[in-house]
């Protein structure tokens, strides 16, 4: 999940559109998109070691193409300024292997009922509007899939990342430990509608217990 931003000269966002684009314009925009990504991350020295490369980042987006429903929406002016892109999660719950703890009840209903969108990446080139620019991304794959939360899961060495989404009001849950990558990773979602968001209520409160920043 690349959610960082860094300052400098930005494009005009007077325009902005969103745009859903299926599997084949995807894959055409991979290398601008990969631009995208280089532009919208931000590591100092000491954690150079630790940021995904472009090719990491191209690799990961020709897998998540493949899967079933995946749904790509960009933001752009005169070329792509953000996007965000990912797929539904099983009803078989197969997306939170690792996780720490019994998966919360509300969170299982809404995945064995196959509401449940999760979101890659959600990149947004710097400038003066990039918090509204990513909250109309993150929203626009939910409402287009009709799911009801989205989820995402983020490094958890990766704060800057992690305060955005807080900031844009993902819940923080618990952690996801993957042995393959040696890397645990803190799992957030986002309820869409008021009804879902009382569902979820109190899991913000217990998360922020549980695994405070």
């Amino acid at each position: 999940m690349s959610a960082k931003f860094r300052g400098g000269e930005s494009p005009t966002m007077d325009a902005v559109r969103l745009r859903r684009v299926n599997r084949r314009l995807a894959q055409g925009l991979g290398g601008q998109l990969a631009d995208l990504y280089v532009d919208s991350r931000e590591t100092s020295p000491r954690e150079a070691y630790r940021r995904p490369s472009r090719r990491h980042f191209l690799n990961r987006l020709a897998f998540d193409i493949r899967r079933p429903g995946f749904a790509m929406v960009i933001a752009e002016t005169d070329g792509p300024v953000g996007c965000a892109f990912g797929f539904p999660i099983r009803g078989d719950g197969f997306y939170w292997p690792g996780f720490d703890g019994a998966l919360p009840h509300s969170i299982e209903q809404l995945t064995e009922s196959g509401s449940v969108f999760a979101i890659t990446d959600i990149l947004v080139r710097p400038h003066p509007q990039d918090q509204d620019v990513a909250r109309r991304l993150q929203e626009r794959p939910l409402t287009d899939q009709q799911a009801t939360l989205d989820a995402t899961l983020a490094d958890r060495a990766d704060l800057t990342t992690l305060t955005a989404l807080r900031s844009w009001g993902w819940l923080d849950l618990r952690e996801i430990w993957r042995p393959i990558s040696a890397t645990v990773l803190r799992v957030l979602v986002l309820p869409v509608g008021e009804p879902t968001a009382v569902r979820l209520e109190g899991l913000a409160h217990d998360a922020w217990t549980r695994w405070p920043g």
